[in-house]
């Protein structure tokens, strides 16, 4: 792991652990065990250090969702792989999915507007899954945006609660969230 990556690991932790505007340069500085202002030959900001956090894991939502969305299945079973995938992302970097989550509120513009596109364009793939299964007479007809926000605010809430080193693997995490999902939702 070289320099930039360690300061990012170490960042996403403070960030998660103190938030963002509780965490200053100095601080960062400290963990890594550099002068503040070296860590100026790393980094541009703290909020490029946000923004790379942030878009980065959007990035891994997309991969996520792009993967359930374009497999040729039915819409439970896509619904079922992009609860998965999400799930994949959160717990494969808990303290990243914690930034991503919650502390994108503090960047500013233009990454802001981006962001907020991003993140309403992966809620619309979710949507839209769900859209599918029930034109398709697959799923109940519900509100399929309500739906949608419901169950990605469980999901979200994962990277609180979730221990590695718990009983529950990622898969079989996502099995139950899908089990508990779908059979709320399938006809």
């Amino acid at each position: 792991m070289n320099r930039k990556e360690q300061i990012r690991e170490i960042a996403q932790t403070m960030f998660r652990e103190r938030g963002y505007a509780a965490t200053s340069m100095r601080d960062l500085a400290t963990a890594v065990g550099i002068e503040a202002a070296s860590l100026y030959n790393h980094i541009k900001s703290k909020e490029e250090l946000l923004k790379e956090i942030c878009f980065d894991c959007a990035d891994d939502f997309f991969a996520g969702i792009h993967a359930a969305k374009t497999a040729p299945i039915s819409p439970d079973a896509q619904l079922s792989l992009a609860i998965k995938e999400h799930i994949r992302v959160v717990t494969n970097n808990l303290d990243a999915s914690a930034v991503f989550l919650h502390e994108w509120r503090f960047l500013t513009e233009p990454y802001l507007s981006e962001f907020k596109a991003k993140r309403k364009y992966y809620r619309l793939q979710f949507q839209q899954i769900i859209e599918r299964g029930i034109a398709e007479g697959i799923f109940k007809p519900v509100d399929a945006k309500v739906y949608c926000l419901s169950i990605l605010s469980a999901l979200n809430w994962i990277y609180d609660w979730y221990k590695s080193d718990g009983e529950l693997s990622p898969q079989a995490l996502a099995a139950q969230f899908s089990y508990l999902i779908l059979d709320g939702l399938n006809k």
